[in-house]
């Protein structure tokens, strides 16, 4: 991490403690080209930013710890949806990397978007991984990207069993990733054939139908053509996400669906941090209709 990368990180660090609701008017700006309505949101990305400051967000600080959250799943689905767990650590330096197998996948539990995946065990570099996870573990995601609910997370790393997809449409895994609004489920937004940042992206409505026009295709979201088949046991997966979403003005469930068996990915409470810009304006403000906001109660910062 370079001198000038680690003073840029600092100074914006700085300023997103010192004044979240500006640094997130002003990136909603730069994003959309409109001032946010922090008095009467309507989109999905407003009501988003909205429920960060104006209400208690504890409960998202445990199911956005991939480590904690694992205990909810337990409870409210049971453990047989919960990818295999080979270790957790407070330190990367800590971690016996002989007792873990050939393949596997390393990530922080506080944050969004690190992923190690390891394929080999024989060919990683152990102390380059165990900088890059160091690195990880520093980030402050909850300020810098103005996401209160990650504030409280105990920073650790996990080990989980790498799932493997075994399909003719996809050289990924493949990502469902199911809305949700107080146990309502609307539809999966997926994501397949991904490459580093770049992924084919489907919306499909409860009855699997493709929605290409729910989305706005980008270099990093493209066009997956309708290409993903309704899998046999989509019923379960939506049971599974309005189980877990019980409770909730709006969350994104994502599950992944090997040879038939459902896993448990992780539980988005701000998609995007609230800057969607992927989706048509049609689908943000019908996400938007469906998020019913409770009374404000709290600040966050």
């Amino acid at each position: 991490m370079s001198i000038v990368y680690q003073i840029k990180d600092y100074l914006l660090t700085k300023t997103a403690k010192l004044f979240p609701k500006s640094i997130i008017s002003l990136r909603f700006k730069k994003h959309f080209g409109r001032d946010i309505d922090w008095d009467n949101p309507k989109d999905i990305n407003e009501k988003i930013q909205w429920l960060k400051f104006n209400t208690d967000t504890s409960i998202w600080t445990q199911l956005a710890d991939k480590y904690e959250v694992r205990n909810y799943v337990k409870k409210c689905i049971g453990a047989k949806y919960l990818v295999p767990l080979y270790g957790v650590w407070d330190s990367p330096y800590d971690i016996d990397f002989s007792q873990l197998p050939n393949s596997f996948v390393l990530k922080p539990n506080h944050g969004a978007g690190s992923v190690l995946i390891v394929k080999d065990k024989s060919k990683l570099d152990i102390p380059k991984t165990i900088n890059l996870l160091s690195d990880w573990l520093k980030t402050d995601f909850g300020i810098k990207e103005v996401e209160p609910h990650y504030l409280g997370i105990k920073r650790k790393i996990i080990a989980e069993g790498l799932l493997d997809e075994h399909s003719d449409f996809t050289s990924s895994l493949v990502d469902y990733k199911i809305w949700c609004f107080n146990g309502n489920v609307f539809g999966t937004w997926c994501c397949f054939n991904r490459s580093g940042f770049v992924a084919d992206t489907e919306w499909h409505d409860l009855d699997w139908k493709f929605r290409p026009e729910w989305s706005i295709f980008t270099t990093h979201y493209k066009n997956g053509q309708g290409s993903i088949p309704k899998p046999p046991n989509y019923d379960e997966m939506l049971k599974v996400a309005s189980k877990l979403s019980k409770g909730f003005p709006e969350v994104r469930v994502d599950l992944y669906n090997i040879d038939g068996r459902i896993y448990f990915g992780e539980m988005t409470f701000s998609c995007a941090g609230g800057y969607i810009n992927f989706y048509s304006n049609d689908i943000l403000n019908k996400l938007g209709d469906l998020t019913i906001l409770p009374q404000k109660n709290n600040n966050n910062y």
